[in-house]
């Protein structure tokens, strides 16, 4: 057994793929650099000086040489770069039955709340063989999610959101990083991923209590922070209905023009922080900024209410 392991363990559908690319980079790599080296060693023992060797009639021309150093070299790199890029655009979509997680990350900490509703700090519990996508947000400066059991990372940047999905495959507990240097106390800022059987997943998802899902909790704050008046059908503000709009364009008004933005997680935090920004076509930019009274945690859960009631009407 190996004190220091050449790499993590394999524990996620993309750690097998990652790992293949790598070693084939690393093969060729290595072919080429003994390859030189070799050649470097020999023409100098060859040509040396004082060597008996005829160098009256040196080569002029090397056509062939020069097509195959030309063409084995780009033939293997545009080998490795579809590899690549075929990864990255498959492991950049989340499948569509992914568990949904909501992270918030600030110094020093991870917070994490599954869409059921469960919360944990510098703790995530996921369930063995299900896909799982993250949505991700900072409160204060650039965080970089990392798994390298999982080969997995992803920055966190404040102001917006980005997304990363993996699907564990071996039960266990699994370092979690911040990659990316926050601050005083970077170092500090971990914690772990557990690896659980369904099962075993279901029961500690229950033990939390049976509280209110992120969504339900998003629709309390939707009428807290009186979104509901405006946005139910007010009969003295006329604000878009929000319903069916998740996830599908919707037009803005942009002068003259009109141009049809995608109503994601990012366009409704906007639309909460700076309205102004955006304006929906057909509306009157009267909406208030809700710019430092709403949390980064509250946000997320004010989002999975209007994605839950995306189905319950048309996209207008």
């Amino acid at each position: 057994m190996w004190i220091f392991p050449f790499l993590p363990d394999q524990a996620s559908t993309t750690a097998r793929q990652v790992d293949a690319l790598y070693f084939f980079e690393l093969g060729v790599a290595g072919f080429f650099t003994v390859l030189i080296c070799t050649l470097i060693v020999a023409f100098a023992v060859r040509y040396r000086r004082g060597s008996n060797v005829d160098r009256s009639r040196p080569p002029l021309k090397g056509k062939w040489s020069e097509l195959v150093w030309i063409g084995v070299p780009l033939i293997l790199a545009l080998m490795m770069f579809t590899w690549s890029a075929a990864l990255f655009f498959n492991n950049h979509e989340p499948p569509g039955n992914a568990l949904d997680v909501s992270v918030v990350a600030k110094q020093w900490m991870w917070h994490l709340q599954h869409s059921e509703g469960r919360s944990e700090i510098n703790e995530l519990h996921v369930p063995l063989g299900s896909p799982v996508k993250l949505s991700m947000t900072s409160q204060d400066v650039i965080h970089s999610f990392y798994v390298p059991a999982f080969r997995v990372k992803q920055d966190v940047l404040p102001g917006r959101y980005t997304t990363l999905w993996f699907e564990p495959t071996r039960v266990g507990r699994y370092h979690l990083y911040c990659a990316e240097y926050c601050g005083t106390n970077h170092s500090t800022m971990g914690g772990w991923v557990s690896v659980m059987e369904p099962a075993d997943f279901q029961r500690w998802l229950s033990q939390g209590g049976a509280g209110p899902s992120m969504a339900e909790q998003g629709e309390r704050l939707f009428v807290q922070h009186h979104c509901a008046g405006c946005h139910r059908g007010s009969q003295t503000v006329r604000a878009p209905r929000l319903e069916g709009v998740f996830g599908h364009p919707v037009p803005i008004q942009e002068g003259r023009d009109i141009r049809f933005v995608t109503a994601d997680g990012t366009y409704i935090r906007d639309s909460i922080l700076r309205p102004k920004a955006q304006v929906a076509a057909g509306y009157e930019p009267v909406m208030p900024s809700f710019q430092d009274q709403i949390s980064e945690q509250d946000l997320l859960k004010i989002i999975a209410y209007i994605k839950s009631i995306g189905a319950e009407g048309a996209a207008p």
